[in-house]
């Protein structure tokens, strides 16, 4: 309970010290669930029903949220085990939207069908290795293919490794700035308008 107060609500207004300890195996975990929703949506060829696409209500939806948030957040301690129940769902909801939000950004780019996967993994392949061995063909002589396929090899093994780890790192990068984001709003409205204004009606009830 601690883990998941910490999580979705964040330094400002939690009690817990999920803030003070590094998460970087959160933002890599993220960036994986992420990958594995994607490959399944790509690999269907159809959305999640949950996580279906932009709309403009869901955006919306999504700015109230963000803007609401410190003002939901900070008598969260107060609230009964019901209310506090009722912030938590809202929270999940909220990183929902943003799951599906990089999700729908990410599908679109992915223009290879997945039918067509295969053929393309191939065909680059196959392209690379030739592209090296025609490079090694005149100072290699005879091992101009065993340059080119290693070579080659190493290319493909590069560029996979890259992908690989923008793959990962991106939509944990997409998180953590939706995290500073929510973070700097928070703390702007803490300042200018919760700690002046509800501080003074507790001082006036008292």
């Amino acid at each position: 309970m601690d883990y998941l107060e910490g999580l979705f609500l964040g330094k400002l207004w939690s009690d817990t010290d999920f803030e003070n300890r590094r998460h970087l195996a959160l933002f890599l975990l993220y960036g994986l669930f992420i990958d594995a929703i994607v490959f399944l949506c790509y690999w269907r060829n159809k959305l999640i029903p949950v996580l279906s696409g932009i709309s403009t209500l869901k955006i919306v939806i999504f700015a109230l949220l963000f803007l609401a948030c410190p003002f939901i957040c900070f008598r969260y301690y107060r609230m009964p085990l019901w209310g506090k129940i009722l912030v938590l769902l809202e929270k999940l909801y909220k990183h929902v939207l943003i799951v599906g939000f990089t999700v729908s950004l990410i599908l679109p780019r992915l223009s290879v069908k997945s039918g067509d996967l295969q053929d393309y993994m191939i065909n680059y392949l196959n392209s690379t290795l030739e592209k090296y061995t025609e490079k090694f063909f005149e100072s290699a002589g005879t091992f101009a293919t065993i340059m080119g396929v290693v070579t080659g090899g190493i290319h493909v093994v590069l560029v996979f490794a890259f992908w690989a780890l923008v793959a990962v790192l991106l939509p944990g990068a997409v998180y953590l700035i939706y995290r500073l984001l929510q973070y700097g709003y928070d703390f702007l409205i803490a300042r200018l308008v919760i700690r002046r204004f509800f501080a003074k009606r507790k001082m006036e009830r008292r």
